[in-house]
């Protein structure tokens, strides 16, 4: 995803009626607030962390539609990567522009007990997870049988490794694949992805053997 592109969903969320709803919402008290300095239109650096960061998210929670730019333009390029690699590649900038509009929602409830890095990366899991949800088969690819080893046709060899494993990722059932990006790529535990998708830890854990196997059979 190319940063035009990626900056060019701003636009539509910030229009958005959900966003035009809550920046009405929002106005007043935000005119009554203290105006925050101008950000600069050209030549800006991602948002830093520590108290720059903060002073960003609390602008944005206020309504200032130029400091959710701000934190859109530095932390999309790992929210697309992240809805990518879950969804197999599927409506990944619908789902990235779910994301956003999700996070405009969502920033006054955001309290800081965590990095807002690491709040914004659950908010964005659970946007996918809702989207799978929404298909009526999800929850029968989640009990697949060994038949699912045979999905995956022959190993590809473009000569790039990574490119080769985004193509296996893709091509993985997407119960098994939905897990091992939670588990293996992001980090979570079982008992954690269990309660997200509501299954059983077993449940899990198969998946993410299944996922396994099934990617090194594909690159091997």
């Amino acid at each position: 995803m190319t940063a035009t592109h990626a900056t060019g969903l701003l636009p539509e969320i910030a229009a958005s009626p959900v966003c035009r709803r809550a920046i009405s919402l929002r106005s007043e008290r935000q005119e009554r607030a203290p105006k925050p300095a101008a950000v600069a239109s050209s030549g800006r650096a991602p948002v830093g962390t520590g108290a720059e960061l903060d002073d960003y998210v609390a602008r944005a929670a206020a309504g200032d539609v130029r400091a959710f730019e701000r934190l859109y333009e530095t932390h999309v390029p790992r929210v697309h990567s992240l809805v990518r690699r879950m969804a197999g590649g599927r409506d990944t900038d619908e789902l990235t522009q779910d994301v956003f509009v999700r996070v405009w929602q969502k920033l006054g409830s955001f309290r800081g007990d965590a990095a807002f890095g690491t709040w914004l990366h659950r908010l964005a899991v659970n946007v996918v997870i809702e989207r799978f949800r929404q298909d009526a088969t999800r929850r029968q690819r989640l009990h697949d049988g060994d038949e699912i080893f045979d999905t995956l046709a022959s190993p590809l060899r473009s000569g790039d490794i990574r490119m080769d494993f985004e193509s296996a990722l893709e091509r993985l059932p997407d119960g098994a694949r939905e897990i091992f990006v939670l588990h293996d790529v992001e980090g979570y535990k079982h008992r954690e992805i269990g309660t997200l998708l509501q299954i059983s830890s077993g449940t899990s854990k198969a998946q993410l053997h299944r996922a396994r196997m099934m990617l090194r059979r594909h690159l091997k």
